[in-house]
C-alpha cells in the first residue's frame, strides 16, 4: 500500500491510497463467501455456490464492491496511522481507479484535530480571589444550621410562601396518569421552586384537603409539550426555628457558646474558601489559554454537532438557538482540543485507585451507591468519558504546578498545600 498526505487547512487532510490487488485478496475471499449465503441458485446449497457460479449468475462487479467497502476502512486507518493524524468525524471516500486484478486507489478527506501549541507554563500568572470570610457568610451557615434544627408545626390555614406542604401529587398526559408519576405524602417547601414549575403558583392559598390540577412541562416530555399534574395539600406546616443564642450553639454543636461556634465557622469556611482557590486557579488557566491560543475547530464537525442537538429539541427552525448552539458547541470542541493537547504533552495515564476514587466522589454527588453509579454509567456508554474526565483533571493538576498563582493583594498561593485532606463527617456537615 501507498499513500500520500495532503494538508487542507489546519483541521482537514486529503490522504491519496493506493492498494495492489494482492492485498486485497482476502477481502475478495470473504466477499464471495458472505454473496454465497445471500444467493439460491439451483443445485447448490446456500454457502457452498462455487466462485464461477456467482460471476456467472450474479456478476464478479457485486462481489468486488463488496471486498471494496470491506477493503476500504483497513486501509484508509492504516493510511491515517502512518501519516500521524488523529482523524474525527465522518470521511469523505472518493474511489478514483478500480483495475481487477491489479490495483485500487482511491482518496479519503476527513477532518483531523488541529495542532495546539502550548505555551510555557512557568511564564504564566493566574489571578484568584482574596480569602474572605464576611460576617454574612457566617450568618448564613449559622442560619443553615438553625433551619436544621428546626421543627414542623401542624396548621390550620391556608398555605403561605415559606410553608411546608404535606403533598399527594399525580401526573397526566392526555389524561391518562403517567405511568411511574405518582408520589404521596410529599414534604415540599413551598416558595423554593425546586419541583415542578407552576407548582408553587397553585398551592399559595390552598388548604388542607383541597385539590388542584395544573398544566405544566413534565420529566422526559419535549419542549413544548405539556402535561397536567394534580396536587392534593394533605397538611400545611409551618416551621419553627431556635433562638441564635447560646443555647443553641449547645443544641446543634460541640460548643458551649455562640461565639465559640461562629469562631469555627470562620475556620472552616476560611478553609473551603482557600480550597476553591485552586478550583478558580484551573478554570482561569483554561479561560486565559483558550483566550490566546489559536484552537480552530472543523467546521464540518461543528455543523453535525449542532444539527444533532437541534434535531433532538426540534428546534431545527429556530435561527437564533442554532447561533446559540453553535457558539457553544465550538467553544466545547475548543475546550476539548486544548485539554487533550495537554494530556499528550504531559504523557498523564489515570491508574485504576484514581479512576475508583474519581467515581466513589462522582456517586456520592449523586446520591448513589458507588456500584450502582458504575453499571448506570456502563449502560450509558460513558465509561471512556469517566476516564477522559479523570485524565484531563490531571493534566490540569501537573501544569498547575508550573505556572505561578497570586491572590488579588499580591500574596503567592501554594496550591500543594490546598490539596484537601479527609475531614471527619461532622465537619463535611457543618462546613
Amino acid at each position: 500500500m501507498k499513500s500520500s498526505l495532503e494538508t487542507l487547512s489546519p483541521t482537514r487532510v486529503r490522504l491519496d491510497i493506493e492498494v495492489e490487488y494482492s492485498e486485497m485478496s482476502s477481502h475478495v475471499a470473504d466477499a464471495y463467501k458472505k454473496v454465497a449465503t445471500q444467493v439460491n441458485i439451483p443445485g447448490f446449497r446456500k454457502g457452498k455456490v462455487p466462485a464461477a457460479m456467482i460471476d456467472q449468475r450474479i456478476g464478479r462487479g457485486t462481489v468486488l464492491d463488496e471486498a471494496i467497502n470491506a477493503a476500504l476502512p483497513e486501509f484508509y486507518g492504516k493510511a491515517a496511522r502512518e501519516h500521524a493524524v488523529a482523524v474525527i468525524g465522518r470521511p469523505v471516500v472518493d474511489i478514483k481507479e478500480f483495475v481487477d486484478k491489479e490495483r485500487l486507489s482511491f482518496s479519503v478527506e476527513v477532518d483531523i484535530r488541529p495542532e495546539v501549541k502550548l505555551p510555557d507554563f512557568s511564564t504564566i500568572t493566574i489571578e484568584v480571589d482574596d480569602v474572605t470570610v464576611a460576617d454574612a457568610d457566617i450568618d448564613e451557615q449559622v442560619e443553615s444550621l438553625r433551619i436544621r434544627f428546626g421543627t414542623l408545626t401542624t396548621l390550620e390555614r391556608a398555605i403561605v410562601k415559606g410553608d411546608f406542604a404535606t403533598l399527594d401529587m399525580n401526573a397526566f398526559i392526555e389524561g391518562k396518569s403517567v405511568e411511574g408519576g405518582k408520589a404521596n405524602d410529599i414534604s415540599y417547601e413551598v416558595g423554593s421552586d425546586r419541583m415542578i414549575k407552576g407548582l408553587d403558583d397553585i398551592l399559595i392559598g390552598m388548604s388542607a384537603g383541597q385539590t388542584k390540577r395544573f398544566e405544566t412541562q413534565l420529566v422526559g416530555q419535549a419542549e413544548g409539550e405539556k402535561g397536567e399534574v394534580e396536587a392534593t395539600v394533605k397538611a400545611v406546616k409551618e416551621r419553627e426555628l431556635p433562638p441564635v443564642d447560646d443555647a443553641f450553639a449547645k443544641l446543634a454543636s460541640e460548643f458551649d457558646t455562640l461565639a465559640e461556634l461562629r469562631a469555627d465557622f470562620v475556620v472552616r469556611l476560611g478553609r473551603v474558601k482557600k480550597m476553591e482557590q485552586g478550583t478558580q486557579a484551573r478554570d482561569r488557566l483554561v479561560e486565559k489559554l483558550l483566550a490566546e491560543l489559536d484552537i480552530p475547530v472543523p467546521e464540518n464537525l461543528v455543523e453535525l454537532e449542532v444539527t444533532e442537538h437541534l434535531e433532538g429539541e426540534k428546534r431545527t427552525e429556530d435561527a437564533e438557538h442554532r447561533t446559540e448552539v453553535t457558539g457553544q458547541v465550538r467553544s466545547s470542541l475548543k475546550s476539548d482540543f486544548l485539554l487533550d493537547a495537554i494530556v499528550q504533552a504531559e504523557g498523564v495515564q489515570v491508574t485504576e485507585i484514581e479512576l475508583t476514587e474519581y467515581l466513589v466522589r462522582t456517586s456520592q454527588r449523586y446520591g448513589m451507591a458507588p456500584q450502582q453509579f458504575a453499571e448506570e454509567l456502563q449502560k450509558a456508554g460513558q465509561i471512556s468519558q469517566l476516564v477522559a474526565e479523570v485524565t484531563r483533571a490531571k493534566a490540569l493538576a501537573s501544569i498547575l504546578g508550573r505556572v505561578s498563582v497570586k491572590d488579588a493583594s499580591g500574596n503567592v498561593i501554594d496550591l500543594e498545600a490546598l490539596r484537601p485532606t479527609p475531614q471527619l463527617p461532622e465537619e463535611s456537615e457543618q462546613a
